[in-house]
């Protein structure tokens, strides 16, 4: 009876909806979090990059709490659905997850912020906003929901085709793609495009079966997944791009306020810390990407300032339109990014 009072009143958790194990009934000094990702399993020094990160950070944040913290990774979705994520932390049913944010759209239409057609055009930019007031309001909003910013990755795109590359608006018409949110959907759409919605893991059978001829993900997934063994053309993000992905290391809310304020810095501190590893690993991505499609035969492009600039004029009039019109939150939000451009 202790140990339940104890718990209920550091979150109001019963114990049978608490997804970490305490070691002791007197506090959290001992717990182990689960940390769940869509993307392949690797090492310390191999593999997908966010795969590195979130099991670089565990480490981490292990030696600096003294082992009081440990970490179990799930990659490749093996916990949970990869959508199923973002609400199991907001509900403290899961500890922690790198996920595309604004695969929770559906869920709260501000996040769509994070892969919002033209609005983020380099890296510098994209990570100038934790500091700025866009980001500083975007956390808010998370808190708010329940989830805890840990470190904040960004990530450069391109577009994966079975046939030709899209580099303007005008190459898209007629084909299925697949864009990663319901703004860049939009883009797509008004280009003349069929849109195609699925997570970035199920990307390659849809594009081996025909029921989609190009897509539009991370320069790590389009390597991550293999996509140059189906694809035969591809757009790269390394001279720019107008896609861009807020895919942050989360934590639910719940558990992160539930233990000690030092496990809580410690966790903070090295989620800060990883930030200059995602950006220099993404920018390498970047280069890497077209290397890896070269050699299997793919013809590889590159994005001009003047192609980034139509596709940008599209996305003013149509996603930026509609996803301002959503609630005055959405409206913020464009408004403070619109800033930092």
């Amino acid at each position: 009876m202790q140990r339940r009072h104890l718990l209920q009143s550091i979150g109001g958790l019963t114990l049978g909806s608490l997804p970490f194990a305490y070691a002791s009934s007197a506090w959290a000094q001992s717990a182990t979090l689960k940390i769940s990702h869509q993307f392949p399993g690797g090492t310390l020094k191999e593999g997908d990059f966010r795969d590195r990160l979130v099991r670089t950070f565990a480490a981490e944040v292990e030696k600096r709490t003294k082992g009081a913290l440990k970490f179990e990774i799930y990659p490749g979705s093996s916990l949970m659905k990869t959508n199923a994520q973002f609400s199991s932390m907001r509900k403290g049913a899961l500890d922690m997850a790198l996920i595309p944010l604004s695969y929770a759209g559906g869920e709260i239409p501000e996040v769509n912020i994070g892969l919002m057609p033209g609005l983020v055009v380099s890296y510098e930019q994209a990570y100038g906003w934790k500091t700025k007031p866009v980001g500083q309001e975007l956390d808010r909003l998370l808190q708010a929901k329940g989830i805890q910013l840990v470190s904040w990755i960004w990530q450069a795109g391109g577009v994966a085709s079975r046939s030709k590359p899209i580099v303007d608006p005008e190459d898209a018409k007629g084909m299925k793609v697949r864009g990663g949110s319901r703004e860049v959907d939009m883009i797509l759409k008004e280009a003349g495009a069929a849109v195609v919605s699925l997570p970035s893991n199920e990307i390659y059978a849809a594009m081996q079966t025909g029921a989609m001829d190009a897509a539009m993900t991370s320069s790590t997934s389009f390597i991550s997944f293999r996509l140059e063994e189906v694809a035969k053309a591809l757009t790269t993000g390394r001279t720019g791009a107008y896609w861009f992905m807020f895919e942050p290391l989360m934590m639910s809310k719940q558990i992160f306020d539930g233990l000690p304020k030092d496990q809580r810095d410690a966790i903070m501190a090295v989620g800060a810390d990883m930030e200059k590893f995602a950006m220099d690993a993404a920018k390498k991505d970047d280069v890497e990407v077209a290397n890896v499609y070269q050699k299997a035969g793919a013809k590889v492009v590159d994005l001009s300032a003047a192609s980034i600039k139509k596709w940008q004029a599209i996305a003013r009039q149509t996603a930026w339109k509609d996803y301002a019109a959503k609630n005055e939150g959405c409206a913020k939000l464009l408004a403070l990014a619109e800033q930092t451009l």
